[in-house]
């Protein structure tokens, strides 16, 4: 089972400056979610980040309000936390899927998640990985958000050549020019 492994985790980072988490919750299971934003509450101050709190309807909501935030606010990261439960119907698949899709490429995008998003079978499942004493998935996801945004930092700045141009160098301009020959 795999609760029940030893899982490597690495070490939280450390920041020069104040961290700024935003954490989008999809409460449609009250209980289990208020559990999920008590582990990434705890995992944030940990790391001394500040948090902003909003919900959402639901888990396919989540990577929007996440994309709409990234581009109309000022955070540094994002925790994505909610619970799907298998049902009955297909409906499972679509939510689990899509939500994870649309987080997967604001990520690619270069914003920094962490998917906290459950997809269980069944509710003691859900209790199990969301409880901040057990599997703590809240907090989990607080601390990869958190280790996206050490990296993002890490890189700032950073460029690589454009085109044929080679980074940090200048070229000669072939031909007669009327101007500078150097750019």
């Amino acid at each position: 089972m795999a609760g029940h492994e030893l899982h490597y985790t690495p070490p939280m980072p450390s920041f020069d400056k104040p961290v700024r988490l935003l954490i989008v919750v999809a409460p449609y299971y009250k209980d289990i979610a208020d559990n999920l934003i008590s582990g990434a509450k705890a995992v944030a101050a940990e790391a001394g980040a500040s948090v902003d709190l909003i919900e959402v309807p639901g888990a396919l909501e989540v990577p929007t309000a996440i994309g709409m935030a990234s581009r109309m606010a000022d955070y540094d990261g994002y925790v994505a936390l909610g619970c799907v439960i298998r049902g009955e119907t297909t409906h499972y698949d679509t939510v689990c899927n899509d939500s994870s899709r649309g987080l997967t490429l604001l990520g690619l995008q270069g914003v920094c998640i962490g998917n906290g998003i459950l997809t269980v079978e069944n509710r003691k499942q859900a209790e199990v990985r969301a409880d901040p004493a057990d599997q703590n998935k809240g907090g989990g996801a607080a601390a990869a958000a958190l280790h996206l945004v050490a990296l993002s930092r890490k890189w700032a700045g950073r460029t690589k050549g454009i085109g044929f141009r080679p980074q940090g160098e200048s070229f000669r301009i072939a031909g007669e020019t009327e101007g500078p020959s150097q750019a």
